[in-house]
């Protein structure tokens, strides 16, 4: 195996390059309850039965209001690694790329990877779909086919739904994403375009990406579009449901051995390893907030 990098630098340019790209801006980190630890499981607790009023009369004894803790858990107990081989020679020769952008690249596949897998949950999550052929939306798996003159509609469902299911405090609190697929979000723009006035002006200006490209806030959401989506399932629900564990020790390091080895012996340069250690959990009792917005 032979790859051509630029090594002339230490390992810790390399780390650089890693670390710059993981603590840009991404639809997961923005979205999802991000947990950075150390331990395998990571113990969540929750209320699943909450006080309740006590009807009485004045001058009689009142009754307690009885409740229940369950425990959720979330497990860090996946891993991804990205490791890249340099030979001596090649190292040495080769002048076009650094260690910072080998290093800015690793990050980029990590940071793809799990949003792949972020929207790779929708198992997890409560199915949002047409009930007629797409004149209403609503809970079922009938597929949607997204038009600039429904994108609002489907925004509005979802609300709806939210607040049917008791969510409105946490919606207020948390806010409200959809990751809409990119000729979803073209569709959301052009929808956008057609309102009139300040906002159209915006639309037509900016489109709907902040200067991040992290998206933007419209019709009462935060829209994001992704690339990273499974086939017919597209993300929506309140944000900072779905979390995600990283495992604390490993995110965003560079592991370096200068005597690489592979399965057929030691070879003749130096690896620089990434990993992604990982475990995803939907908050117990909350994922009626959490929508598979199934879609043509």
């Amino acid at each position: 195996m032979a790859n051509t990098f630029n090594t002339g630098t230490y390992p810790t340019v390399w780390a650089t390059g890693l670390q710059e790209r993981l603590t840009g801006p991404t639809n997961w980190k923005e979205i999802c309850e991000v947990h950075m630890m150390d331990d395998y499981t990571k113990n969540i607790p929750y209320m699943s039965t909450e006080f309740s009023l006590q009807s009485g009369t004045r001058g009689t004894a009142y009754s307690h209001s009885d409740f229940a803790l369950t425990n959720d858990t979330l497990t860090v107990n996946a891993q991804d690694i990205v490791s890249v081989f340099l030979d001596r020679a090649d190292a040495a020769q080769q002048k076009f790329v650094g260690a910072l952008e080998a290093g800015q690249r690793q990050g980029d596949l990590i940071n793809e990877r799990v949003e792949d897998l972020f929207l790779a949950q929708h198992a997890g999550w409560t199915d949002f779909g047409t009930a007629d052929a797409g004149a209403t939306f609503t809970l079922t798996a009938t597929a949607i086919t997204v038009t600039a003159a429904n994108v609002d509609n489907i925004t509005r469902a979802i609300k709806r739904e939210i607040i049917k299911a008791k969510g409105s405090k946490l919606a207020r609190r948390n806010g409200i994403a959809i990751v809409w697929r990119p000729e979803d979000f073209e569709k959301l723009e052009e929808s956008m375009a057609s309102q009139g006035y300040t906002f159209a002006d915006m639309a037509l200006k900016d489109g709907i990406m902040d200067a991040d490209g992290q998206g933007k806030y419209a019709f009462g959401v935060y829209h994001y579009v992704s690339e990273s989506h499974t086939a017919a399932h597209v993300f929506a629900g309140v944000r900072k449901i779905q979390q995600i564990g990283l495992l604390k020790s490993t995110y965003g390091r560079i592991f370096f051995n200068p005597n690489a080895v592979s399965a057929d012996g030691p070879l003749s340069g130096q690896s620089y390893e990434a990993r992604l250690d990982y475990g995803f959990n939907p908050k117990a009792g909350l994922t009626a907030l959490l929508f598979d917005v199934n879609v043509v």
